[in-house]
């Protein structure tokens, strides 16, 4: 019989399909068996546990300047100690394009900064703030090529926000290339036209963000961006839904056949718009955009997330502190709109989840394992190697403790924040050993790697970053203007 590195022996295994009581054997990294009575130089009792895929967050900022121009509080180091604590193993984060920035040098610094910091793995999406002829004809086409498999693109902001011409041109290269383009999608227009007039009369607290960004402005920008990929035949990832009518339009266009998917988060899950309402500067702590909204929408989100609506929760990790160097970096008197918005999310994400879908039975341990891990993984091109445990994939591996109960607090996450915008709620299940590539990243609550031990992921062209084949009628290939065009 053979002998492996390391067996994880007697813990129950989770995965989309099932539960099941059996070790796991690793081998120089990889998850080289699963079964009983597996031998090896070194044995992990998971006996009582759940062993579980590593997570895989697909939507986190770190490191990077905001389109405000301003830092956020975690650096890779800090950013993915913290979601190694929370028994998630690989980050997608942004390489962020400004204005005049060229794209390629802008990913060559986030890998250079990853590469000293991180303990995750880890991969980019590409963020487009100016899609010019050298990005789009040059370093676009060759960023793809090179692995870095999605794009990000804003739909409002003055800073970053592209015209509905210039999202069909970064649309139709992430189709020729295969790539998947993922957005911020709310209506620019709604948005600025209530802040502007909510600030000139007095209505400048934190709560007022909220009111800022109307529910309308996410339903317009999801029918619109939805067209655009039913028009180019090209998939598209809705970021952070908010709202029912959000996750309502997402179903309809799916059944409707265009290749849409769809993300929520803890925020628009656990959290509301009365969060925001607190004396002074407080509610600053749970701004973000789009902001929490309703419990019905809440409701809806988790029937969206049941019938496969919404395939991923994502943490959209945004950290700044609440203090001159974040939230309050315009001073001690700011109105919404010059804070910055986001909350930190990479810690939390999956003890939150687990609490509700497994411990208090929303819903179920494998569909649990579907949204943290499995469906990011294939969606963005990292599966089979991410988000299973499975013969052959990278042996990424939480193990949790089920019955671990643990309160939240301010002081108690590993990032730089400061607060934890979910502080006071008591948890029942909690990660407590983490593996990356079948090296220990978290053990007796201590992190045991080393910062810059993370690896990029380059990823291939996954079959959701493929088109349909079905173009809209005035693309017909068989018309030559439309060849053309494409």
């Amino acid at each position: 019989m053979a002998e492996y590195d390391l067996v994880i022996k007697g813990g129950r295994v989770a995965s989309t399909d099932g539960v099941a009581a059996m070790d796991v054997a690793i081998q120089d990294g990889v998850i080289a068996a699963l079964g009983r009575e597996l031998r090896a130089r070194s044995t992990i009792d998971a006996a009582g546990r759940l062993v579980l895929p590593g997570g895989v967050d697909a939507h986190c900022h770190i490191e990077q300047l905001s389109g405000g121009g301003l830092m956020n509080a975690d650096t890779f180091e800090s950013a993915t100690r913290s979601a190694a604590f929370g028994g998630t193993t690989t980050v997608i984060s942004f390489a962020a394009q400004h204005r005049g920035d060229n794209l390629g040098a802008v990913v060559d610094n986030y890998a250079r900064l990853a590469a000293a910091g991180a303990v995750t793995d880890y991969a980019f999406h590409l963020w487009i703030s100016d899609p010019s002829a050298e990005t789009l004809e040059q370093d676009l086409p060759r960023l793809i090529e090179a692995g870095h498999r999605s794009i990000k693109i804003f739909m409002t902001y003055d800073r970053v926000r592209l015209l509905d011409e210039q999202i069909l041109d970064v649309m139709m290269v992430a189709r020729r290339h295969g790539a998947m383009v993922c957005a911020h999608a709310e209506n620019h227009g709604m948005i600025k036209w209530m802040a502007d007039r909510l600030v000139a009369r007095g209505y400048g607290a934190p709560k007022y963000h909220g009111v800022s960004h109307p529910r309308v402005g996410e339903i317009e920008a999801f029918e619109r961006l939805i067209r655009f990929s039913q028009l180019l035949d090209q998939p598209i990832m809705l970021f952070h839904v908010s709202t029912a009518e959000g996750a309502a339009i997402v179903r309809r266009a799916r059944g409707e056949g265009v290749k849409v998917f769809a993300e929520t988060c803890p925020q628009y899950l656990f959290l509301t718009a009365h969060d925001l309402d607190r004396p002074g500067l407080e509610g600053a702590k749970w701004m973000c955009s789009p902001p929490p909204r309703t419990p019905s929408d809440q409701e809806a989100l988790w029937r969206g997330l049941d019938l496969g609506d919404l395939q991923v929760v994502s943490s959209d990790h945004a950290p700044y502190r609440f203090d001159g160097s974040g939230k309050l970096a315009a001073g001690s008197n700011p109105d919404f709109k010059q804070i910055a918005n986001g909350l930190p999310g990479l810690e939390t994400r999956l003890p939150l989840l687990f609490d509700a879908m497994v411990s208090r039975g929303r819903s179920s341990l494998e569909k649990f394992v579907e949204l943290t891990a499995t469906a990011p993984a294939r969606i963005y091109g990292l599966h089979p190697r991410k988000g299973a445990i499975a013969v052959g994939a990278d042996a990424d591996v939480a193990i949790w403790d089920p019955d671990r109960e643990v309160v939240l607090t301010d002081d108690g996450l590993h990032d730089n924040v400061g607060y934890n915008p979910f502080a006071g709620r008591r948890l029942k299940g909690w990660p407590e050993t983490v593996l990356r590539r079948g090296e220990t990243l978290v053990a007796d609550g201590t992190l045991k790697a080393a910062p810059g031990s993370g690896r990029l992921q380059r990823r291939g062209c996954s079959p959701a970053m493929r088109p349909t084949g079905r173009l809209s009628p005035e693309f017909d290939p068989g018309r030559n203007f439309g060849a053309q065009l494409l």
